[in-house]
C-alpha cells in the first residue's frame, strides 16, 4: 500500500502550471418563436465536451484551440441539430432549433435521442466529475421498454456488462447488484449514490444500501467501474449513481401518473410534478407499492416520497434541496433446504418474520462557476434511518418455527452527514487543452445497534422484551462512530489531439470505533443459565492511506477510442457488521481491511452508427478478501475454554488472496440501418452482452482454499435481446444466463440431498426470458409484459441470515401491465 509520503509526488503531477486559452465559443440556443432554451446540450464531437444552456438559453465553451469543432445540439421537444463550427479567438454562434411534430412517433423520437446519447456515453468532463479513460457504462431510463414498476434489475440493467443480480421478488425494494466476484448482497461493495450523495447505511462502516430510487423516476443510472475509487470511495465494485428525471422548463406544472398491476397482487402507483417558474424549478414524486409476493408469509407495502428543489440564484449559481423518504415494510418467508427447494420452491415454514426500513436523506448543493472555465460545487448530505429485522433463524433451516419461544430482534439506526466539495478547472498545458479536479470530503456516522429478543407473537412488534427473556443467548448493543476524511484529485492531461492520460490519487483517513458489550451466556441442557455476565467490548481502529490511479484514452477517428486504466482499491472493515452474531456463521476475531487493484483495457464506439460496441478484459487482485468457510463452531464455556459445539457453521474471515479476471462484451446491431435504413417508423436492434470470468485464490492460509474458484462468478454470465417497434408500438424480448457459480471459498457443491441447512453449496446455472411491450397514443402509454417467460425454476441466492437463512427461491412466470398518462 502507498503511503502518504508520496503524497507530494502527486500533487506536482496534478497541480500543474495553468496557461491561457486560445479561443472560446458561446451563444444563444432559441426556438422558432425566439424564445430561449434552457437546458439544451451542446456537444463538441472533437473534444468529447458538453456545455448545458443556462435558464437565458446562453451556453459557452472556453480553452479551444482554434480550428473547426462538430457540434451536436439536443434539447427535448426540438430536432437534434448538428452543424460544423469554426473557432477564432471569441466566436459567437447562436442557435435556432426546430420542433418536433405533434405526431411524431414513439419510434422516431427515441431514434432522434439515440444520435445524441450515443455521443453523451463519451464524455469526458461532466459537471465537477471526470469519467475520461475508465470503464463507464450509462442505463437511459427513456430507451428502455421493460417492468420499470417493480424495479426489475434484470431488465434495467440488461446492458451493464458482467453484473450478477440477486433477485428477490419484492417488486425492487432493494437492489442486490455485484460483479467481478464482489458479493451482490445490498449493493455492498459500489458506492451508491443518487444525484451525486450517498444514500447507503454507512458507505464506510456498513455499505448496504437498504433504499433503491424508482426506475420510473430516473433518467439514467450511470456505473463506473473499479477505477471510481479515487473520486467516489476506495470501494472495489465502484460507482453506481442514480441521475432522477429534470424538472421541465416550459410548464409551470406537469403531472405524470403511472398504475401498474400484476401477479400476486402486485400494485403500484407512482405520481410525479414537475415544473418551473422564472427562476425557480422542482421535481417531485410520491411512489406506492403493495403485493403479496409469489411465495406464502412475503407480502409488502411500501411509500416513497423525494423532492429536487433548484433556484437559480443567478446566471452562475444554482442551489438544489432534496429530500427523500421511504418507509416499508414486508414479511418474509424464509430460506429452504436443497430438498425443500426441489419438492417445493414455494413453500415456507416461517411466519412470524418481518423486516422494516424507514430512510429519510436530505441534501443541499451549490453549483457555481467561478468565472469561463472553472466551477466549483458543494455539497451536504445528512441520512436519518432505521432497519429492523425480526423473526426466527437458526442453523438448521428445516426447523419449523415454534410460535411459543421468542423472536430475535435486531435494531440498526443509522445517523449520518457528509460534506463534499469539488473544484473544476479547464486549462492548457504547453498548448493542449487539460482538465483538473480537486476535491474534499467529510464523513461522520453516529451508528447504533442492538440485537435481543423480540416476542412471541407473530405480528410485526419492533420492541425489544429483554425482561420477559433475559436468558436469550443472543444480546448485544453496540454505538458505533466513524470518522472519514478524504482528498483526491484527477488530471485530464491532452499529450495530442487523440491521446489524454488521466492520473489521480485519494488520500483516505478513516477511524472508527465500537463501544458497547454483549452478553455471554451458556446455558445447560436443560436451559438454566450456568453463566450470564455482560461482556464490554470498546475498540478504536485507525489509519490512513494513499491510493494511487491512471486512466488513458486514443481516439481512433471520431467513433472509437481505446481506452485503459489502472486503480488500487481499499475496503474497510469495521465493527458495525462484525458483532451481531447470527447462528448461521462466526466471525474471525482477527478480521481486517481488504486492499488490491482493478485494471482495464478496452476498445469503444461504433461503427458507422450501425453497431456500437465496448470490448475490453479486466483483471483484479484482491489481497486479504474477505470470505466464508465451512468449520466446526466453536464457542468459550463457562470455564473460558474454547471449545466445539459439534455443529458446522460458515466462518468469516480473511481468506486469502483471491484474483479475477475477465472478458466483458457489448455489442449492439442497428438492423434497421442495416436493412431498412429509409423506415423512419420502424426500430429494430439486437444486443449481446457477454461476460467470461475466471478466477482463482493465489494463496490462503485455510485448508482447502487454495486454488479453488472466487465465490459469485458465473464463468458465463450473457444477457442477449431484440428491441424492435413501429410508430407508436415498442418491444422488447431478452433472454439472459449465468452458469454455475459457488457460494462459499471451498467450491463446496450443491447437495440435493440436504434437508437441513441450505445455507451452502453451490447456485447451479439458470436461464429467464422477459418480454416486454408498450403502445403511446398522445398523452396515454399502455404497458404490458411477462417475466420469466418460459417459467424455469431456480435461484440466485444462499442467505446466511435474513432474508433466509437459506435458499431465497427467485419469481416464477409473472405478468404486469399499467398505464400511463402525462398532463
Amino acid at each position: 500500500m502507498i503511503r502518504s509520503k508520496d503524497y507530494s509526488v502527486i500533487c506536482i503531477l496534478l497541480l500543474s502550471f495553468f496557461g491561457y486559452s486560445q479561443g472560446s465559443l458561446q451563444g444563444i440556443i432559441t426556438g422558432a418563436d425566439g424564445i430561449p432554451v434552457p437546458g439544451a446540450e451542446v456537444y463538441l464531437e472533437n473534444t468529447d465536451t458538453l456545455a448545458e444552456a443556462d435558464q437565458n438559453g446562453n451556453y459557452v465553451f472556453n480553452n479551444l484551440g482554434e480550428g473547426t469543432y462538430n457540434m451536436v445540439v439536443f434539447a427535448f421537444e426540438f430536432k437534434v441539430f448538428e452543424t460544423e463550427v469554426t473557432v477564432e479567438g471569441a466566436t459567437v454562434r447562436n442557435i435556432t432549433l426546430e420542433p418536433l411534430s405533434e405526431t411524431l412517433s414513439e419510434v422516431v423520437l427515441i431514434q432522434e435521442r439515440q444520435r445524441v446519447f450515443a455521443l453523451k456515453s463519451l464524455k469526458k468532463v461532466e459537471g465537477t466529475a471526470i469519467y475520461a479513460g475508465k470503464k463507464s457504462e450509462v442505463v437511459l431510463m427513456d430507451q428502455l421498454v421493460a417492468n420499470v414498476a417493480a424495479n426489475n434489475p434484470r431488465q434495467v440493467y440488461s446492458q451493464v456488462v458482467g453484473l450478477n443480480i440477486y433477485e428477490n421478488g419484492d417488486a425492487g425494494l432493494q437492489l442486490n447488484i455485484g460483479g467481478r466476484g464482489l458479493n451482490p448482497n445490498r449493493t455492498a461493495n459500489f458506492n451508491t449514490r443518487q444525484n451525486g450523495y450517498d444514500i447507503s447505511a454507512d458507505a464506510l462502516g456498513y455499505p448496504e444500501s437498504y433504499y433503491t430510487p424508482p426506475a420510473e423516476a430516473l433518467s439514467e443510472i450511470q456505473v463506473v467501474r473499479g477505477a471510481a475509487s479515487l473520486q467516489y470511495g476506495p470501494q472495489f465494485g465502484g460507482l453506481v449513481n442514480f441521475k432522477f428525471k429534470r424538472p421541465v422548463t416550459d410548464k409551470a406544472i406537469e403531472w405524470t401518473s403511472r398504475q401498474t398491476i400484476g401477479s400476486y397482487n402486485l400494485l403500484t402507483s407512482f405520481n410525479s410534478l414537475s415544473g418551473t417558474v422564472d427562476d425557480f424549478s422542482y421535481y417531485t414524486y410520491f411512489n406506492y407499492k403493495e403485493g403479496d409476493g409469489f411465495r406464502p408469509n412475503s407480502e409488502f407495502n411500501s411509500r416513497n416520497y423525494f423532492g429536487s428543489f433548484n433556484l437559480q440564484l443567478s446566471e452562475d449559481t444554482r442551489l438544489t434541496f432534496e429530500a427523500t423518504v421511504l418507509d416499508y415494510l414486508a414479511k418474509q418467508a424464509g430460506g429452504l433446504t436443497d430438498v425443500q427447494f426441489e419438492e417445493d420452491p414455494f413453500f415456507s415454514n416461517r411466519e412470524r418474520n418481518w423486516f422494516t426500513v424507514d430512510w429519510k436523506l436530505f441534501s443541499l448543493r451549490l453549483d457555481h462557476r467561478l468565472n469561463q472555465r472553472s466551477d466549483i460545487s458543494l455539497q451536504l448530505f445528512n441520512l436519518e434511518a432505521n432497519r429492523s429485522a425480526l423473526g426466527f433463524r437458526t442453523n438448521r433451516v428445516s426447523q419449523p418455527d415454534d410460535p411459543s419461544e421468542p423472536r430475535e430482534l435486531l435494531v440498526d439506526d443509522f445517523r449520518n452527514w457528509g460534506a463534499e466539495f469539488r473544484y473544476l478547472t479547464r486549462y492548457t498545458l504547453s498548448g493542449k487543452n487539460s482538465v483538473l479536479l480537486l476535491g474534499t470530503k467529510y464523513y461522520q456516522t453516529d451508528n447504533r445497534q442492538q440485537q435481543g429478543p423480540g416476542s412471541a407473537a407473530a405480528d410485526p412488534d419492533f420492541e425489544f422484551y429483554t425482561e420477559e427473556y433475559p436468558n436469550y443467548e443472543r444480546q448485544s448493543a453496540f454505538e458505533l462512530p466513524n470518522a472519514n476524511l478524504a482528498v483526491f484529485g484527477e488530471n485530464i492531461i491532452d499529450l495530442s489531439p487523440a491521446f489524454s492520460i488521466t492520473p489521480g490519487f485519494r488520500w483516505e483517513y478513516i477511524k472508527t470505533r465500537s463501544e458497547g458489550a454483549y452478553r455471554n451466556i451458556v446455558l445447560d441442557l436443560a436451559g438454566n443459565p450456568l453463566l450470564n455476565e455482560e461482556v464490554t467490548d470498546n475498540r478504536t481502529f485507525e489509519r490512513n492511506f494513499l491510493l494511487l490511479g491512471v486512466g488513458a484514452a486514443y481516439k481512433l477517428g471520431d467513433s472509437a477510442e481505446l481506452y485503459a486504466n489502472i486503480s488500487q482499491n481499499y475496503r474497510s472493515v469495521t465493527f458495525s457488521d462484525i458483532r451481531v452474531v447470527n447462528p448461521s456463521y462466526q466471525v474471525a476475531e482477527d478480521i481486517r481491511d481488504e486492499d488490491g487493484f482493478t485494471a482495464d483495457l478496452g476498445f469503444r464506439g461504433n461503427y458507422r452508427s450501425v453497431l456500437s460496441f465496448d470490448l475490453s478484459v479486466f483483471s483484479l487482485l484482491y489481497d486479504n478478501r474477505l470470505g466464508e468457510i465451512l468449520k466446526n463452531e466453536t464457542r468459550t464455556n463457562a470455564n473460558g475454554e474454547v471449545v466445539e459445539t459439534g455443529r458446522v457453521v460458515r466462518f468469516r474471515g480473511n481468506i486469502g488472496t483471491a484474483f479475477m479476471y475477465g472478458l466483458e462484451s457489448f455489442l449492439d446491431w442497428n438492423l434497421k440501418k442495416t436493412f431498412a435504413p429509409g423506415a423512419e417508423r420502424v426500430r429494430a436492434n439486437v444486443y449481446l452482452n457477454l461476460a467470461l470470468t475466471d478466477s482463482e485464490y493465489l494463496n490462503s492460509e485455510e485448508t482447502g482454499v487454495e486454488g479453488k474458484r472466487v465465490e459469485f462468478i458465473p464463468r458465463i454470465n450473457m444477457k442477449t435481446g431484440l428491441q424492435f417497434g413501429y410508430g407508436n408500438f415498442l418491444g422488447s424480448l431478452q433472454y439472459s444466463y449465468l452458469s454455475e457459480q459457488f457460494t462459499d471459498a471451498t467450491n463446496a457443491p450443491r447437495d440435493i440431498n440436504d434437508n437441513q441447512r441450505g445455507i451452502e453449496g453451490s447456485i447451479p446455472a439458470y436461464d429467464i426470458m422477459d418480454l416486454s411491450l408498450s403502445y403511446s397514443y398522445r398523452k396515454w402509454k399502455l404497458e404490458a409484459g411477462i417475466n420469466n417467460l418460459l417459467g424455469n425454476t431456480y435461484f440466485t441466492r444462499r442467505a446466511t441470515g435474513y432474508p433466509g437463512p437459506g435458499i431465497i427461491p427467485a419469481e416464477p412466470r409473472t405478468f404486469y401491465t399499467g398505464v400511463q398518462f402525462k398532463l
